[in-house]
C-alpha cells in the first residue's frame, strides 16, 4: 500500500539519529549500529511514553503496549526481502490467472449493490476494487497472521527504518484508541499492513470508514468496510470518476518509441496518428485525452495507453510490474480483452544482467536510483539516453545488445 509520511518533530529528531537514544537513555553514538535486543524493554518504556505525550491515552498504550517483546521473526523478514524481478508476463501470466478472472467476477456480482453505492460516492469501479482486492490478499483470503503491533515495534526500535515505523506504531494505538481494532485482532504481514487490502496504520487511520453501517471500521471481516475503504483512499489521491486508467493496444513496428513511458503524456491523437490501434485493429479516438504508452517489456511486448487515472495505481504501489498487472486485472473484470503478448519474442535478461545495465550506466554518470535489477523510471531514462546514443530503438527496455556495447565502453 502507498505510504505517506509528513515530516513531523518526532521525525527531524530520529533523522538526526538521536530519538532512540533519547528514548532508552543512551548517548546518540550508542545507535550507530542496531542496538541489542536486550534494549528492547527499555526501549518501549520510552515509547509509551511518546505515545502519551501525543495524545494517545495511558490506558490504550498499556492496553496495547504492555508485555510486548522483540521480534526476531519480523527482523529476519525484513532481512530477507527479496527483489521483485518477475517479467510483466510471468507476473500477470500467475496473478490474473483464469480462476482470479472467474472469483472476481463472482465477487462482483455478489455485491453488486455495494459496488453501485461506492461508485456513486466515491467514483471508482467496482473492478478496479476487486483487482486490487484479488491482487493484495486474494480477496481477503490472505491477509498475514504476524502480531502487528509486535512487529510495528520492533521494526521501530531497528535501526535501519525506525522513524518511519515509529509513525505507523502510532497510528496503530490511534485506531485502537478509536475501536476500530482490538490489539489482537490486529494481525498481518511483517511491516504492520493489516486487513484485506493490506491498509498501513496510516492509511486506515486516515482512510477507513464504516460503510456496512454497524458502527465500526472493520477492514478484516467487513467485505463493504474494505471495498469503500480502497475506493476512499484512491479518491483521496486523486481519481477521475468516469475516466480510464489502461487500454491495451497494438503498436507498428516502426513507433518514436523515446515517447514511449508512463512518464511521457501525449494527445491520444499522436499515437493515433503514428498507428496505434486498439487491438481489434480499430483505430483509437484521435481526441485530446492524455495517455501514455506504455511497454513492460519493450516494443515487441505487450502494449498500454495509460491515462491520468493510472497515476493513482503508481501511488497505491510504485513498481510498474504490479500496476500494470492490477490495472490490466481491472479492465478484464470489466469486460476488456484477453492479454496480448505483443509483436513478436521478447528478450529477457537475467537479474543480476539487469543489475550490471544499471552499473555501468551509473559509471557513465546516470541517476539510476537503487541498484538492484528492478527497472524503475530513473534507470529506464537512463536506458533511453544510451539507446539513443547507439541509434538503436529507445523503448527503455534493456537488452543483451546495449549490456554488450555498455560493456564495450562504447
Amino acid at each position: 500500500m502507498a505510504r505517506h509520511k509528513p515530516t513531523t518533530v518526532i521525525h527531524l529528531i530520529a533523522r538526526a539519529g538521536v530519538f532512540a537514544a533519547v528514548l532508552i537513555g543512551l548517548a546518540p553514538h550508542a545507535f550507530a549500529a542496531c542496538a541489542s535486543p536486550a534494549e528492547f524493554g527499555r526501549w518501549l518504556q520510552g515509547f509509551k511514553k511518546e505515545a502519551v505525550a501525543q495524545g494517545i491515552s495511558p490506558n490504550t498504550v498499556s492496553y496495547a503496549l504492555d508485555g510486548l517483546s522483540y521480534d526476531p521473526a519480523t527482523i529476519a523478514k525484513d532481512r530477507a526481502q527479496g527483489v521483485f524481478a518477475q517479467t510483466f508476463l510471468q507476473f500477470s501470466g500467475r496473478m490474473v490467472s483464469g480462476n482470479r478472472l472467474q472469483v472476481g467476477g463472482a465477487l462482483l456480482k455478489k455485491h453488486a449493490d455495494t459496488f453501485r453505492k461506492i461508485e456513486q460516492q466515491y467514483g471508482v469501479p467496482g473492478p478496479v476494487l476487486v483487482a486490487f482486492w484479488g491482487l493484495e490478499t486474494d480477496f481477503g483470503k490472505v491477509m498475514g497472521n504476524m502480531e502487528t503491533l509486535r512487529s510495528l515495534a520492533t521494526l521501530s526500535f531497528d535501526c535501519r527504518r525506525p522513524d518511519e515505523f515509529r509513525e505507523q506504531l502510532i497510528y496503530a494505538l490511534q485506531v485502537i484508541e478509536r475501536g476500530d481494532l482490538s490489539p489482537q485482532e490486529m494481525r498481518g504481514p511483517a511491516h504492520g499492513e493489516v486487513g484485506q487490502f493490506q491498509f498501513q496504520p496510516k492509511n486506515y487511520y486516515q482512510y477507513a470508514v464504516d460503510f456496512d453501517g454497524n458502527g465500526k471500521r472493520d477492514l478484516i471481516r467487513s467485505a463493504p468496510d474494505s471495498l469503500a475503504s480502497a475506493a476512499n483512499y484512491l479518491q483521496s489521491i486523486g481519481w477521475q470518476a468516469g475516466q480510464p486508467w489502461l487500454e491495451q493496444v497494438r503498436v507498428p513496428a516502426d513507433l518514436p518509441w523515446d515517447q514511449a513511458d508512463v512518464t511521457i503524456r501525449k494527445p491520444r491523437a499522436f499515437w493515433a496518428q503514428h498507428g496505434v490501434t486498439y487491438l481489434n485493429g480499430k483505430p483509437i479516438p484521435a481526441d485530446n485525452l492524455p495517455a501514455g504508452l506504455v511497454l513492460p517489456m519493450g516494443r515487441n511486448g505487450p502494449a498500454f495507453l495509460a491515462y491520468p487515472n493510472f497515476d493513482i495505481y503508481l501511488e497505491w504501489n510504485k513498481s510498474l510490474v504490479y500496476t500494470t498487472t492490477a490495472g490490466y486485472y481491472a479492465t478484464r473484470l470489466a469486460g476488456g480483452p484477453a492479454l496480448a503478448r505483443g509483436n513478436g519474442p521478447v528478450e529477457t535478461l537475467s537479474l543480476a544482467e539487469t543489475k550490471q545495465i544499471q552499473q555501468l550506466l551509473a559509471r557513465r554518470g546516470f541517476e539510476v536510483g537503487k541498484i538492484d535489477g528492478v527497472l524503475g523510471a530513473a534507470s529506464r531514462d537512463a536506458i533511453r539516453s544510451m539507446q539513443v546514443k547507439y541509434g538503436m530503438p529507445a523503448d527503455a527496455y534493456p537488452t543483451a545488445e546495449l549490456l554488450s556495447r555498455l560493456s564495450a565502453g562504447q
